[in-house]
């Protein structure tokens, strides 16, 4: 059933099978929200339904598959969206990993820079139309203080070289919050408001493919992070505070706008990583304008 049918608010959370996505999944369908989540796997994404199914809420909770390492499935599940709401008012580009080891997306690019970056940039920019249509709309992004110390070479965006896991993690961080200026520059924050955040330091498992030193490390303190459930509030108070406009193109903590480094705030390199990263996608060069 479209949302033209129900008159509900729709929401597409990517990455949101488990921890920080199915929590914020969550959280919108008890909002009130028509969801569709996203994830790789038919079985999980089965599963994740049935969880939040209960209580009720079956016919509001709706799966869409698609794998982000391959840009073909993006666009696939894009055309899905479209074709099945005829509004979208919130995108939480919540998808992401950390890869034991160097590998290459469908596409030829380094894995974590074409899951992490690649790929929701390519997603939000056809949607984009739909969400305008949808004013007021949210487009939030889960980014993470990873991206501290880390630096990007425009030049060679989805090389694989100088790579380890951590480094190809923070530099695809780094991306999330340079995509989010780019892109807030280009939207009237009155009809799209865009933002990004960092969930915190969450129990979840997208650190234990880490590789065997990180990996390990990544296990021992797990206990000892926060839940799911409170590493989905801030994307969450995004994607539902009754006044978005104020953190129109902001990094949030907490639910607070943060400070993030110097090299997420360089306009320039955010102008040059969008141009190059629309052309890796396959996007016009003057999207979203």
């Amino acid at each position: 059933m479209s949302a033209s049918a129900t008159g509900e608010p729709v929401a597409l959370v990517t990455g949101a099978t488990a921890g920080i996505g199915l929590e914020t999944a969550r959280g919108l369908v008890r909002a009130g929200l028509r969801v569709t989540i996203v994830g790789r796997d038919a079985v999980r994404l089965e599963q994740a339904r049935r969880e939040l199914s209960r209580g009720g809420a079956g016919d509001r909770i709706e799966t869409a598959a698609a794998d982000f390492s391959n840009l073909a499935e993006v666009r696939r599940l894009a055309e899905a969206v479209l074709a099945r709401h005829d509004r979208l008012d919130v995108l939480v580009n919540n998808a992401g990993l950390i890869s034991r080891e160097r590998r290459r997306s469908a596409d030829g690019y380094e894995l974590t820079m074409a899951v992490n970056h690649l790929a929701p940039l390519l997603l939000t920019n056809l949607l984009l139309d739909r969400l305008r249509g949808s004013t007021p709309s949210r487009i939030v992004t889960v980014a993470s203080q990873a991206h501290k110390g880390a630096r990007v070479d425009v030049a060679r965006l989805a090389s694989d070289e100088d790579w380890s896991s951590l480094k190809a993690y923070g530099r695809s961080k780094l991306c999330n919050i340079l995509f989010t200026r780019a892109l807030a520059r280009r939207l009237d924050p009155a009809r799209v408001m865009t933002a990004c955040l960092h969930p915190g330091v969450v129990a979840t498992k997208i650190g234990d493919s880490a590789g065997a030193l990180a990996g390990l490390g990544w296990r021992l303190v797990k206990p000892f992070l926060i839940t799911p459930e409170k590493g989905a509030a801030t994307s969450l108070f995004l994607a539902t505070t009754p006044d978005p406009v104020p953190y129109h193109g902001a990094y949030l903590i907490d639910c607070r706008v943060a400070q993030t480094d110097a090299a997420a705030r360089d306009d320039a390199t955010a102008e040059r990583l969008w141009e190059e990263s629309a052309r890796l996608v396959g996007l016009p060069g003057k999207v979203a304008a």
